[in-house]
């Protein structure tokens, strides 16, 4: 492992920058996406729910890979051209955005319903309700499930490797192929994705505990 680590250290340095911008960009993107239609999903508009609940059960249950793999190969054939990168984000961003979705809705739901009639009679408009006193009391709630899900992003960028996407695992793979140390490469790589995932791990329970 050392040796791998000496002689590519360069590589998996670009590799785990790049891991860390996906990311980054994923989780900012999908966490918008999600609380969006996570609102959508419980306005008192039947059209609207229905738009929101198809979006997260498309995204759901269609493979990340395969919704990778529509915008790095068939977007640019009849659209537009994209690159690997992002189409990677743009994939990992709506799959997902789809079970963050999920993730707040459930806290949106844990909410007492008195607490928007009295926002309302407030003089609050569903908007200001939803932004100053649902949405805050339903992040807490959803905080254990919400840090689940930034945590398989991080695992879940290494689709990039698949579209060219230069990401930790594609400089993984190139590694091993070149160097035919399968084992010690894959476990290098493994060490990497935990020095990303193992902090915010304890960051996400921290905050847990802080807000309880």
């Amino acid at each position: 492992m050392i040796e791998i680590l000496q002689n590519n250290w360069s590589n998996l340095l670009s590799g785990f920058g790049v891991t860390v911008m996906i990311s980054i960009i994923s989780l900012c993107a999908s966490l918008v996406l999600g609380t969006v239609f996570a609102i959508m999903e419980v306005v008192p508009n039947k059209t609207v729910q229905i738009i929101a609940h198809s979006y997260i059960e498309l995204f759901r249950n269609i493979p990340l890979l395969v919704i990778t793999m529509i915008f790095y190969l068939i977007v640019p054939q009849y659209l537009f051209k994209i690159s690997g990168f992002t189409a990677g984000c743009i994939g990992l961003s709506l799959y997902t955005s789809a079970f963050i979705a999920e993730c707040i809705r459930a806290g949106i739901n844990s909410v007492g319903e008195g607490q928007m009639e009295g926002a309302r009679s407030n003089g609050m408009t569903y908007v200001q309700a939803m932004r100053f006193v649902i949405l805050p009391q339903a992040f807490k709630v959803a905080i254990p499930s919400l840090g689940n899900q930034f945590i398989n992003l991080i695992k879940n960028s290494s689709v990039l490797a698949f579209v060219a996407g230069f990401d930790l695992m594609y400089q993984g793979d190139v590694i091993a192929f070149s160097s035919f140390q399968t084992v010690n490469t894959y476990l290098v790589v493994g060490c990497c994705y935990l020095v990303l995932t193992l902090p915010l791990s304890y960051y996400m329970r921290y905050l847990e505990k802080k807000i309880t």
